[in-house]
């Protein structure tokens, strides 16, 4: 089992930035690539990245690409979730989730955070 717990949501206004945190316990960290997705009240939850286990390759969706970024530390058993440039369509509740490699389903993801609320206001 893998145990995750995200962090740094809140509000911020249009144009602001974030930076999100997932920490992770239970079973080796590297050995897992990281996602983040996002649901907003009546909407699916939709990816927004992933990082693969070392950390080379990220995938974004494209509403966020050159706004967001990901990174991991491996010795903390962390990732982060940065975002700029943050825009009231970013609003939602954002959740990191892991799996054996890197995937854009959210299905394909055994292993969920609780979830932190962003709340971009205009």
């Amino acid at each position: 089992q893998v145990q995750l717990v995200e962090s740094g949501g809140g509000l911020v206004q249009t144009g602001g930035s974030l930076r999100l945190s997932c920490a992770a316990s239970g079973r080796t960290f590297s050995n897992y690539a990281m996602g983040w997705f996002r649901q907003a009240p009546g909407k699916e939850r939709e990816f927004v990245g992933a990082i693969t286990r070392i950390g080379g390759v990220t995938w974004f969706t494209s509403s966020v690409k050159g706004r967001f970024t990901i990174s991991r530390d491996n010795a903390k058993n962390t990732v982060y979730l940065q975002m700029n440039s943050l825009k009231p369509e970013d609003t939602a509740v954002y959740y990191c989730a892991a799996r054996i490699s890197i995937s854009r389903k959210p299905n394909e993801y055994p292993y969920w955070g609780q979830g932190t609320q962003v709340t971009v206001s205009s």
